[in-house]
């Protein structure tokens, strides 16, 4: 019996250049959050549960979140990433405060996670379509000569803020499917234009409008589970010699790197929402107005858990 596809919020995130923790920061005009928009629409989707991945110090903020809402209507899981929770024979680095990262992350729930599953950020909102998208391409992905993944893949001009630099994963696709897919760091409009820069800004280079890149939202069989495993201490070991207090182990690095070794095919899930999220903490006004919007529009209800 194929087991229901299942939802991961990454939700551990320390959210530095916020300035605070943006997870739980009420945008919706009942006070709601923005996971509880994804949560709302991961449900009509199709999902029932959700796994939350969260630091032990928000725990009870967090939990009182879910339960004042979600919990009534999805059955809610939790997991939490420790930044202590590394392979044997390793030390974190004295200073060092920020999780490992996504992929990390995921590992932190690998004890849960035995169904094809959707993964999100809680601090970014998808857009109401491509968790439809998501949950029926889970509900039929398994894997044969390849892992069967797939991605949720926005057009970048609709996924930046006007307060500065993003993170975000530049896919290169073929026939609607994942060839590479390059991490930068640091992308920002500029004069009308996007642009990356990976020397601090000594350089720049355009990235065109139109071009597909990740917003973390994947989708993976458990199968990822064994390869984080053990691709995580190669690049722990990169990331101590490199940076080691603010490396990170990335999803969309891992996913490419399976294309790469032809282990995986990943279907690009084409997302014509906009993204809203709050990067900064001037990106908070914007996303309020946009669920207020929404609210108005009837898209969404007054009280999204009543």
């Amino acid at each position: 019996m194929r087991k229901k596809p299942v939802l991961v919020v990454m939700a551990a995130g320390m959210g530095s250049r916020y300035g605070g923790l943006k997870q739980i920061d009420p945008i919706g005009p009942a006070g709601e959050i923005i996971i509880d928009y994804s949560l709302y629409d991961a449900k009509a989707a199709g999902f029932e549960t959700v796994i939350c991945i969260i630091k032990h110090s928000i725990e009870k903020d967090f939990k009182a979140i879910m339960e004042r809402g979600a919990a009534k209507h999805m059955k809610v899981l939790y997991a939490y990433q420790d930044i202590d929770d590394i392979p044997e024979g390793f030390e974190v680095p004295e200073g060092r405060e920020k999780p490992w990262g996504t992929g990390h992350a995921i590992l932190a729930a690998r004890d849960l996670i035995n169904a094809p599953f959707g993964v999100i950020n809680a601090d970014d909102y998808y857009g109401r379509e491509v968790f439809k998208n998501m949950y029926d391409y889970l509900a039929r992905a398994k894997d044969g000569e390849y892992y069967d993944y797939c991605m949720a893949g926005y057009q970048i001009e609709n996924t930046l803020t006007e307060n500065g630099s993003v993170a975000r994963g530049v896919c290169v696709t073929k026939d609607g499917y994942l060839e590479h897919l390059d991490e930068r760091t640091k992308i920002q409009w500029q004069d009308g234009k996007i642009v990356f820069t990976e020397d601090d800004g000594k350089t720049w280079t355009e990235v065109a409008k139109g071009t597909p890149v990740s917003m973390n939202f994947f989708g993976f069989t458990p199968s990822i589970m064994k390869e984080l495993k053990a691709k995580f201490p190669a690049a722990l070991e990169k990331i101590l010699k490199e940076n080691p207090l603010k490396g990170e182990f990335f999803i969309p690095i891992v996913t490419s790197e399976l294309v790469a070794e032809g282990k995986a095919k990943v279907k690009v899930l084409p997302a014509p929402d906009r993204w809203y999220g709050v990067t900064y903490k001037e990106d908070r006004p914007v996303v309020v107005d946009a669920m207020q919007r929404f609210t108005d529009e009837g898209k969404y209800p007054k009280e999204l858990w009543k």
